[in-house]
């Protein structure tokens, strides 16, 4: 969508209704995503119990990557479903299906079956975060992207708070199954309204020439429209006149133009995603293996998710003031210094407030990487940009649960589960200083910003 368009209402950078509304039925989308990626960390200690099961650590990190494998494949190809049939039709396929696989979970009768249906289950969910981060940075102002992406991605903690407490409730009295039956819940709770009020993609619609219903939602929520392009951008000019606009979006993606940024937030995102998964899976039985109780360590689960919540809406303040680099920076290094403080034998007072910051620098630098890829490329490459950084970052959501479930299986001191989760935010702080400018940013700097053409970019950070 045009740029003006992008802000909702006419040169206001205050969220209009339009965006609380997309944010509203995203946001409760991806808590329920969080809640069925985390849900399985909260029942591995009891399926390590389960008769006739047999799991071992390794096994039960290798069930824990048929799910990320499975939304690995889904990130990657929902761009193809969102060209078809829609954001707004591919972001409801993929509640109902996710939602509808994890209630099944609940009826397996053995590892493999559980195992399918967690890979089955996956498929929706690795569509989930691209396409509603697609819609949500199409209906936000650039100025308040960082605020409107942190407040979507906060959802995800939301739905691992929700996980453990409902672990420490649940799990003592009725069992793992009923922690998927309650993933049953987004059917009722999120499906109606989202089939009722989610607006379509303006994008999507006008390239697929629908440009009477664009005009019907964009008049309806009063978003600026360039009529003469029909709301379409012009195709964008690399410094070497490359006319980027005419190529495909993943051929774009891998153009001189954007190729260095390209990959730099595939492997961001691959390491970011590691330690995501590597806490939200091993966390609380690492800590059971650290001394503490059944029920403490769950509660070092809750308090990474709090964490990762309340300091990513914090800081996604200073995000949008000081911009994208710095802050993804400090937020990678405050990840690993908080893992190195959970190696330690401290105080388990510390020791919470170390998790809490563990949940600040992984989760956070996740929704600021995610943020800073959506200023970076054009909006026709918006839901494609997410898709392949969600869906490479896969591999290391992949990696993390059986490396880690290895590790413990090797019967290895506990902390060297921490050091595994430590250099991943070494490596993705010095990533970030990798990251070029927009072609656009550097066509206006070359013109020295005559004429008019350098304003202010999305991407320019």
């Amino acid at each position: 969508m045009h740029e003006d368009s992008r802000r909702g209402s006419r040169g206001n950078a205050t969220w209009p209704p339009v965006t609380l509304l997309v944010l509203a039925i995203c946001g409760i989308t991806v808590i329920a995503d969080g809640y069925d990626v985390v849900v399985y960390g909260a029942v591995i200690p009891p399926l390590l119990h389960e008769p006739g099961w047999h799991l071992t650590p390794a096994g039960a990190g290798l069930i824990g990557s048929f799910a990320l494998v499975g939304m690995l494949i889904g990130a990657t190809t929902v761009g193809t479903l969102t060209d078809t049939l829609g954001r707004r039709r591919t972001l409801i396929g993929c509640l109902i299906w996710f939602s509808v696989m994890t209630g099944l979970c609940a009826t397996a009768t053995s590892p493999q079956v559980f195992g399918l249906l967690r890979f089955l289950a996956g498929l929706g969910l690795g569509g989930v975060l691209p396409t509603a981060s697609a819609l949500v940075g199409e209906y936000s102002h650039p100025k308040t992207r960082n605020l409107v992406f942190a407040t979507l991605f906060s959802g995800f903690p939301v739905g691992g708070i929700i996980a453990a407490l409902t672990g420490i409730f649940v799990l003592p009295r009725f069992g793992w199954q009923v922690m998927f039956l309650v993933g049953l819940l987004p059917l009722l709770l999120v499906l109606p309204p989202a089939v009722r009020f989610l607006p379509e993609s303006i994008t999507f619609l006008r390239a697929k020439g629908r440009h009477a219903e664009a005009d019907r939602i964009a008049d309806r929520w009063n978003i600026a429209s360039d009529d003469a392009q029909h709301g379409v951008p012009a195709p964008e000019q690399s410094p070497s006149g490359t006319d980027s606009g005419s190529m495909s979006p993943v051929r774009a993606l891998f153009s001189r133009s954007y190729v260095v940024a390209t990959v730099c937030f595939l492997v961001m995102t691959c390491l970011c995603l590691f330690m995501i998964y590597g806490f939200n899976t091993w966390l609380p039985e690492i800590m059971r293996r650290a001394g503490h109780s059944a029920g403490s360590s769950l509660g070092f689960l809750l308090v990474f998710n709090i964490g990762a919540v309340v300091g990513t809406l914090i800081i996604s303040l200073a995000a949008d003031r000081f911009g994208s680099k710095p802050v993804i920076t400090t937020t990678y290094l405050v990840s690993s210094v908080a893992v190195i403080l959970l190696s330690l034998r401290l105080p388990t007072a510390v020791l919470y407030v170390a998790v809490a910051l563990g949940g600040v620098g992984a989760m956070g630098t996740q929704s600021f990487v995610l943020a800073y890829v959506s200023k970076h490329y054009p909006a026709r490459m918006g839901a494609t940009a997410m898709g392949w950084t969600l869906g490479f970052g896969r591999l290391g959501s992949m990696l993390a649960p059986p490396l880690l479930g290895l590790i413990i299986g090797a019967g290895m001191a506990f902390q060297w589960n921490f050091y595994a989760l430590a250099v991943p935010g070494v490596l993705g702080a010095l990533l970030v200083g990798l990251v070029p400018r927009t072609p656009q940013a550097e066509a206006a700097a070359g013109h020295g910003g005559v004429g008019g053409t350098a304003r202010p970019l999305a991407g320019q950070t």
